[in-house]
């Protein structure tokens, strides 16, 4: 995975990749689980612990994301959940929540 700055929230998948053969030949697209990953990482790299999650809800994927592309994700956090959108160049590509384990979230 690479982080494109110092803000775990900016990412960006490399064509290089592993996930990206076969998804899909001659039109790459970054799987949706693979985006789910940098979500979760980067909220846990904004907590500065481990996330103990205990499900993830309602997510959508609205629009693809390309090798190459960056992708910023935010998040709102209310009683132990945590909802996250994530923009690439103002269009949003992805959203949902997750629950967290454990507690509440900070």
């Amino acid at each position: 995975m690479t982080a494109t700055s110092t803000d775990p929230s900016v990412f960006s998948v490399q064509a290089n990749h592993p996930a990206l053969p076969g998804h899909f030949p001659g039109n790459p697209v970054v799987p949706g689980v693979l985006i789910l990953e940098y979500v979760l990482r980067a909220y846990e790299a904004l907590q500065s612990c481990p996330t103990p999650l205990r499900r993830l809800t309602d997510v959508k994927f609205l629009q693809p994301l390309r090798p190459g592309e960056t992708a910023d994700i935010a998040f709102d956090v209310k009683s132990g959940k945590v909802t996250f959108s994530v923009v690439r160049g103002g269009t949003l590509i992805a959203k949902g929540a997750f629950e967290l384990g454990g507690g509440t979230a900070s």
